[in-house]
């Protein structure tokens, strides 16, 4: 099995970037909400620390429990937003490209954690994928806006070919700070073209089924 790890120092360090632009992305949502300041906290707090369930599942010390700066980053960002949201003409747009950053960001920190725990290089893709959807799934569903991961935009397969970018130059030795750039770059570029362009992919398309005649035939 192949074993990469990752500098700590640069897992630490996307981690709170990530948290950080995530925390804008919920306090953004609390400003068309017209929520009060409490909200802004709330809703940034629960965005900036998706990747609590990537490190429940890795069985590591929640990162945000470990060093609780990040939400004290989250607080502040919430409290700043609060107070110049209005000054953004269109709140959703913006929205859309800061959870595509905080997306690119957080899909690399989880990626990079993974093959830090000793995982295989499946898993941490997953463990990217994982991190990078989970706080824009609860902000929408708390913020009662509709999810992208159930819209056909793509935004689950940017943060997979952002994450396999990682792995790759990993796994053909390039510098970790390389890989990590080359990561977020591959998955913003991606989402921000969807957003772009509005590209989506292939829905599933409904086929009525057989009538009892049809089976009839086939039987016999």
């Amino acid at each position: 099995m192949l074993e990469i790890e990752a500098p700590p120092q640069l897992v630490l360090t996307i981690d709170m970037l990530a948290v950080i632009v995530f925390a804008v992305s919920g306090a953004l949502v609390a400003s068309r909400k017209r929520l009060d300041i409490v909200g802004f906290m709330w809703l940034a707090v629960l965005t900036g620390v998706g990747g609590t369930v990537r490190d429940l599942l890795l069985d590591v010390p929640v990162f945000w429990m470990v060093a609780p700066h990040h939400v004290i980053a989250c607080l502040v960002t919430a409290v700043a937003v609060h107070f110049t949201a209005h000054l953004v003409e269109s709140r959703y747009r913006v929205l859309l490209w800061f959870d595509a950053l905080g997306l690119a960001l957080v899909t690399v920190a989880g990626t990079a954690k993974g093959l830090d725990s000793g995982t295989g290089v499946l898993v941490a893709v997953a463990m990217g994928v994982i991190t990078g959807t989970v706080g824009g799934i609860v902000r929408d569903l708390v913020g009662n806006e509709p999810s992208v991961i159930l819209r056909r935009e793509i935004y689950v397969t940017a943060s997979g070919l952002g994450a396999c970018s990682y792995v790759v130059l990993a796994e053909l030795g390039q510098p970790g700070l390389v890989a990590a750039v080359a990561g977020v770059l591959v998955t913003f570029a991606v989402r921000g073209l969807a957003i772009t362009y509005n590209w989506s992919m292939p829905a599933y398309r409904h086929r009525p089924g057989r009538t009892m005649a049809e089976i009839e035939e086939l039987r016999k």
